[in-house]
Formats: C-alpha cells, sequence, structure tokens
C-alpha cells in the first residue's frame, strides 16, 4: 500500500458571526459602516465618529438641509415657517436619507412639512395631561409605582410627531439643577414610587457628570428599585454609546433602556454596535415605535423591524397610536391599522418579537392596551377562543377549582399599596363594588340635598366587599349595623 503523505494542516481561522449585525463587515474587510452624505465625505472619521462633533454640526435651516436633500415646495415651506418645532439632524442621521426620495420614511419623521401647521380635531398642546399630573415641574407620577422624570428638553435630533412638542427643543425651558433635586426630593418622600423612567427631551444628550449625578440620586434612594432610560440618541448619534459612558450606566444596575426605532432602514451596523456595548454592560434593552402614516403603516414593514430588533437583541416593547399633539395631525392613522398590524404580527412570528399597541388615553389616562380578540365566547364551564389562522376551539373550565386563600398568603396580607388608583384590580380583589365617575353622586341626588326617609347609605353597602364603615371586610364578617337573635335582640 503505497504511503501518503499527510495532510497538510490547516491554520485555524477566527470566526466570525456574519448574523451578529454588530459584527458585520463591510466589502473591505473592516466593520460595516452606514452611507456618508457627500458634503461630509472629506470629514476625517475620527471626528465623524465623535459625539461632540456631530452635535455641534447638526444641520438645521433651509440653506444647510437643501444642501443634503434635494427638497420639495412642501418641505420648503416647513424650513421657512418662522413658528416651527425646531429641527436638528445629525450628519449620521441625514446621510441615511435617501436626497432624491420625498416620502423616504427616515425623511419624513425629521424634515418638516407646511401641512404641519394645520388644526385637526382633538388636538392639543399637552395631550397626555402630563404637566397635569406632575408634582414638581418635570416630573410626570401617573401610574401607583412609578414615575416619568423630565431631566432635559433637549435631544440630538427632532422628531416632528414630539409628543411634547410644547417644550422639547425649546432652551428656555430646560430643568435646570435645583429642579432636578426637587424631583429627586419628592421621589425621597413617596416610598410607594420603585420605577423612574428618565426621560425629556434624551437624558443622553446632558454632560456625562450631570447624567450620573441624576442616576446616582435616584440609586442613592432606598426604595427605587429599577432606573429606566428612554432614548434615541443610539438611533440618532450612536457614536454618543461608548465605553465610558456604558461603564458608567452599568454601575448603577438594575437600569434598563428603551430605544426608539420606526424604520428598518434606522438598523444601522453602528446602531447594532452601539446596542451590542449596551448588552455587554448588563443593560436589558427594548424599543419603542409610534405608528406613523406614510412610514410604518404596514404590517411588512413591521414585521421586517421586529426582526432587525431581535437580531440586535432588542425586545420590541411598545407599539403607539400617535399622540393628538399639534403638528401630528399628517402622521395619525386609525387605530384600525395598528390592530391590522397586531393581527399580522401575533403567531406569524415569535412572541417576543410582538410588541404590545397601546393608545395613550388622550387626557392623562395612561397607556390603554389595543389588540386583536381571540376571545371568541364562554359559559360557566367552557372558554371559545380562536388563534392568528382563524382556527377555532374549546377550553374546558376546571369545575373543582379552589380559590386562592388571601388569608394564608403573604403577599396579599401586605400588598404594596396604590391609594387611588387600584382601578379594575380594585373590584376584582374585592376593595369595592363599584367605581363611580366624577360627580355621579350629585348627579343623581336630581338637587335634592336633603335626602329623603327612604335613603339609607346602609342600604347600598355590600356585604363582604370593601370597607364597612372604615373597617375592611373579611369573607365571614358581617355587617356591624345588623343585628341577629344571637346578639340579644
Amino acid at each position: 500500500m503505497e504511503h501518503q503523505p499527510p495532510a497538510a494542516s490547516v491554520p485555524d481561522l477566527p470566526f466570525v458571526n456574519q448574523r451578529d449585525p454588530a459584527q458585520r463587515l463591510g466589502p473591505d474587510g473592516a466593520l460595516a459602516v452606514s452611507r456618508r452624505a457627500p458634503m461630509w465625505a472629506d470629514v476625517p472619521d475620527e471626528k465623524w465618529g465623535d459625539w461632540r462633533w456631530q452635535l455641534s454640526n447638526r444641520v438645521n435651516s433651509l440653506e444647510e438641509v437643501g444642501g443634503v436633500l434635494n427638497l420639495t415646495d412642501e418641505e420648503r415651506e416647513g424650513l421657512s415657517a418662522t413658528d416651527k418645532f425646531r429641527v436638528d439632524i445629525t450628519p449620521y442621521f441625514i446621510s441615511l436619507i435617501d436626497p432624491d426620495d420625498p416620502d423616504d420614511p427616515i425623511r419624513r419623521q425629521v424634515i418638516p412639512l407646511g401641512r404641519e401647521r394645520e388644526a385637526f380635531t382633538g388636538m392639543m398642546e399637552d395631550s397626555l395631561a402630563e404637566d397635569r399630573h406632575s408634582p414638581v415641574p418635570g416630573l410626570v407620577h401617573r401610574y401607583p409605582d412609578r414615575v416619568l422624570m423630565l431631566v432635559t428638553t433637549q435631544c440630538a435630533s427632532y422628531c416632528r410627531y414630539c409628543t411634547r412638542s410644547r417644550m422639547v427643543g425649546d432652551a428656555a425651558q430646560n430643568f435646570n439643577r435645583a429642579e432636578h433635586e426637587a424631583q429627586l426630593d419628592y421621589l425621597r418622600r413617596t416610598p410607594q414610587v420603585r420605577d423612574v423612567l428618565i426621560s425629556g427631551g434624551d437624558g443622553l444628550t446632558l454632560a456625562p457628570k450631570l447624567l450620573e449625578t441624576i442616576i446616582r440620586g435616584l440609586r442613592e434612594i432606598p426604595h427605587i428599585e429599577v432606573i429606566r432610560i428612554g432614548s434615541r440618541v443610539p438611533v440618532f448619534l450612536p457614536q454618543r454609546i461608548d465605553d465610558a459612558l456604558c461603564e458608567m450606566l452599568s454601575r448603577y444596575h438594575p437600569l434598563w433602556l428603551n430605544i426608539h426605532v420606526n424604520h428598518p432602514n434606522e438598523i444601522t451596523p453602528e446602531l447594532a454596535r452601539a446596542c451590542d456595548r449596551l448588552s455587554r454592560a448588563g443593560i436589558p434593552l427594548g424599543n419603542q415605535s409610534v405608528l406613523l402614516a406614510g412610514v410604518n403603516d404596514c404590517v411588512n414593514i413591521q414585521r421586517e423591524l421586529v426582526h432587525r430588533l431581535v437580531e440586535m437583541r432588542v425586545r420590541p416593547y411598545y407599539l403607539y397610536q400617535c399622540d393628538l399633539v399639534e403638528g401630528s395631525g399628517h402622521f395619525r392613522t386609525p387605530v384600525g391599522k395598528g390592530i391590522e398590524i397586531m393581527e399580522g404580527l401575533r403567531g406569524h412570528t415569535s412572541g417576543y418579537a410582538v410588541p404590545t399597541f397601546v393608545v395613550d388615553a388622550p387626557g392623562g389616562g395612561g397607556k390603554i392596551p389595543v389588540a386583536p380578540n381571540y376571545l371568541v365566547s364562554y359559559s360557566d364551564h367552557k372558554v371559545a377562543l380562536r388563534n392568528y389562522e382563524g382556527f377555532m376551539t374549546t377550553y374546558e373550565e376546571p369545575t373543582g377549582y379552589r380559590a386562592h386563600d388571601t388569608t394564608r398568603c403573604e403577599f396579599c396580607r401586605y400588598p404594596r399599596t396604590e391609594p387611588g388608583q387600584s382601578g379594575i384590580a380594585g373590584l376584582l380583589g374585592g376593595e369595592q363594588m363599584w367605581i363611580e365617575p366624577s360627580g355621579f353622586a350629585e348627579t343623581h341626588t336630581r338637587g335634592s340635598t336633603d335626602g329623603h326617609r327612604l335613603q339609607s347609605p346602609e342600604k347600598w353597602v355590600p356585604y363582604g366587599v370593601g370597607a364597612i364603615r372604615g373597617a375592611p371586610a373579611s369573607g365571614d364578617e358581617r355587617p356591624p349595623e345588623i343585628e341577629t337573635a344571637e346578639d340579644g335582640s
């Protein structure tokens, strides 16, 4: 048998995971980069990658924007308006826009149109009544256990549909250190708050030392469990997400961060690497999108968006119906469009890639989830359901279910308090039997202020539900005003 020479050893090549968008390479074998508009072609890479340079060289005037994009007449009208909402766009972000496509989805989000000035039914300056639910300037306490903390009015770039356009972009309304301290002081004396969302404006545009001062102030409050940051900086200005920022944030866990991406075209190699740095710093990432006519009002766009997000280890969190805020009329879609999109996501892609579609209630009611109806009908022993395909099934209810014993459950005995805000959960938990609209009792007295002999409040105190004459009810308690024979009557 002829002797075969040993096969030449093949050197081990480093594995490059091309599925990971943060590791993807460009044609030159280096890390992939996004296109750069011709006017910045000669800017050295060191400057282009400097977040401070990006902020200092934002474009905002008709002449500057027109030097990058071929503008339409309506865009010229929008950019020329003296009372327009602020325009500022980083060189990085405007470079992502097709200069010749007036319907480019990124373009529509940041370039003003003349129609922004058109009023529409329901339009408000503060459609979510944030300033109405603000105990101190910049702090919105709408939900029982969490607050929104507005720390600046400044952003890296400005979205044309901004829900806080009443203040965002206006340096004269910016929050100062005394107001930051007032916000922290309110939180120190409000122990029911366990979760703080930092927003603005955009907190990641703050000077690094000031940002850390605020975060450290929160972390020094014992009852603050979770700190969250809502930011579009990774999208507008991914250069800001450097190692120093990530190292600082990692010192204040548990800390979460939600980014804001509306269209797949915003997902770039730079954004992927920024998200990778944040993830490696131990920061869980989510995404909030706004449903925008002409930008992402399409189930196929939304499906591509959520797939690209989870590829970056960013979980889709909320899809918002566009708010009734000034300047946003041309972005609004029917709520039914959002339900149609959710119908095309649930079951058609991974569950963790499906955001919750919400309407942020006009007037300040908070986020209200809206979804297709999968519950078809029910009886006392069976539930009829349908799935995303239209498959109909039934679920047989248990007949011997033993209700949870709240008297033996330590979590039920010592629940977190939600003063005045327990809502439907409070009804189900037996705190009370009904919720009355404001002025309900006065309306139904029909002008009678004295009452009459048949009107005794004890008649409509439900036995075993809620408080009876100030005393919490239990399952076997009887109303103290009702006497029985064994009481000696």
